[in-house]
């Protein structure tokens, strides 16, 4: 799988002009949690998240404070500009999922825009990653059959799915053919691993 194929398109923005309210109205009608903040160009400048958009933003409860120590302030930042995280790290659309698995898992991000080139394309998250590893063993076998047929045709390759583990039993008995079905089945989205043998030694 690639970035690509699980990736969330098109993709909500702000700009970095955009007063801090959008973001959180944003984040908060399509229940997302972070947004890429990009320039006239479509260039990601910036990610604003959940946590940008409350840090200091809720007073205290003025009804139960005690003694004389005086309220906190709240933030009084306005722009996106002012509270989002600069430079954030981008993929490319070709990344592989486990690659960019890693990078969601290791640097404790939600979210990594997706990039074409300099242009964001669509955003992944670990909710994405997610959904495409719950994805229906059906409907992944259909995927997996379609994308076989165009290599070898309609006939020659059988499919079972199952917890996501796919097999596949091939007519001949080609190594080369072998990996190349491998990485086709493995392209698909859902896929946590494949493995192609040859008919009649399964049969054996």
């Amino acid at each position: 799988m690639r970035a690509k194929d699980i990736m969330t398109t098109p993709v909500v923005t702000v700009s970095p002009d955009d007063p801090v309210k959008k973001a959180t109205r944003l984040l908060a009608e399509h229940g997302f949690t972070a947004l890429p903040v990009v320039d006239e160009g479509d260039r990601v400048v910036g990610i604003v998240t959940e946590a940008d958009v409350v840090a200091g933003r809720v007073p205290p409860d003025a009804r139960y404070r005690t003694g004389a120590a005086a309220a906190p302030t709240t933030d009084a930042r306005e722009s996106v500009a002012e509270i989002m995280t600069t430079s954030p790290t981008c993929t490319q659309q070709g990344t592989d999922v486990a690659e960019l698995v890693g990078t969601l898992l290791e640097g404790h991000y939600r979210a990594v825009p997706v990039l074409a080139g300099s242009k964001l394309v669509g955003v992944v998250t670990r909710s994405d990653v997610v959904r495409a590893l719950s994805r229906d063993d059906a409907d992944i076998a259909r995927d997996v059959r379609r994308r076989l047929m165009v290599y070898g045709g309609p006939d020659r390759w059988s499919v079972v799915v199952d917890g996501g583990t796919v097999t596949v039993l091939d007519d001949h008995d080609d190594p080369t053919d072998r990996h190349v079905a491998t990485v086709l089945a493995e392209s698909v989205p859902g896929v946590v691993r494949a493995t192609v043998r040859h008919r009649s030694r399964d049969e054996d």
